[in-house]
């Protein structure tokens, strides 16, 4: 089939690798407008337009895709269908109509749970065991529409948000693959999403990365694991932001307040509203990553100190 593809970050990648080997013909990328970045905050190409460039496939970078200049240059490329991957804009009927066979987005939950920006930060951040992508038919609603398959996986215990979605990302990528296949030959079927089991996943916000120690550990470890690596977990120590890595919950560990510092020669520990955690690494405010014993002696953290 002839194909543009929408898709951003880096985590789109992996489908247009796929789609680039499937035998598909791909006419163009849609992507979201260069952006400022780095201490320059010169203006840098999206992943999926870095990808285009490299491989000399058309970039349109419409501000809205519902942009005239872009509806009319995506009916004079007519394709077949649009394959969308994390693109990160609306996409108006007007645009939804353009492929005879529409917009079919990869969606990294098992739809219709968690539909929204941030499926895999809330299935971990929720303590989900099992999680997926779903390919389905681009509509109007917030990923609403009917589904063509599905994949699935296990969520490991010490899974951050950034391996479960390198994992989805590649799985994901060769369903998208099949649907297109079998959308191409004809034996496509679209089956609707389930009234029951709806729920919905706003993205993250920096807030929602600040960690609880008043939660029970389990919370507090999917907290810091969900919001890895991004919007980034972190806390206040001596009134100072400290950015934190994975912890490992430490059952029988002693008994500490929420937030209290233990140091020991084995590590950081830190009171929660149970048992403690074990800090992994500890990112203070100007400084890099270090293991959080590293960051406890320089810091010369004194008994009875805590994160806020």
């Amino acid at each position: 089939m002839r194909l543009v593809f929408a898709g951003t970050p880096a985590v789109a990648v992996p489908a247009l690798d796929a789609i680039a080997a499937s035998g598909h013909e791909l006419l163009a990328v849609v992507t979201r407008p260069d952006a400022p970045a780095g201490r320059g905050r010169g203006l840098v190409r999206s992943p999926v337009g870095a990808w285009a460039d490299a491989h000399g496939v058309e970039v349109l970078t419409p501000a809205r895709p519902r942009e005239p200049e872009f509806l009319d240059r995506l009916r004079e490329l007519a394709p077949d269908c649009v394959p969308v991957v994390a693109y990160g804009a609306l996409v108006p009927p007007v645009a939804l109509e353009i492929p005879a066979h529409g917009w079919i987005n990869l969606h990294f939950s098992l739809l219709p749970a968690w539909r929204g920006a941030a499926p895999v930060q809330h299935a971990v951040l929720h303590g989900d065991e099992v999680t997926g992508a779903s390919v389905f038919e681009l509509e109007e609603g917030l990923d609403t529409g009917p589904v063509y398959g599905t994949v699935t996986d296990e969520i490991r215990p010490a899974d951050t948000s950034g391996d479960l979605l390198e994992r989805l990302a590649h799985s994901g990528a060769g369903l998208l693959v099949a649907v297109l296949d079998a959308i191409g030959a004809g034996t496509a079927r679209a089956v609707p999403q389930p009234a029951d089991g709806v729920s919905l996943a706003p993205k993250l916000t920096v807030e929602d990365a600040r960690v609880r120690w008043g939660d029970p550990a389990f919370a507090v470890d999917r907290r810091i694991r969900a919001c890895t690596p991004a919007p980034g977990p972190w806390t206040t120590f001596r009134d100072d932001r400290v950015k934190l890595g994975p912890v490992t919950p430490v059952p029988d560990g002693p008994e500490l307040k929420p937030g209290e510092l233990q140091v020991e020669k084995s590590g950081v520990l830190v009171g929660t509203a149970t048992t403690p955690v074990r800090l992994g690494e500890v990112r203070a405010a100007g400084k890099k990553a270090m293991p959080a014993g590293d960051w406890a002696r320089g810091a010369r953290v004194t008994a009875g100190e805590v994160f806020a």
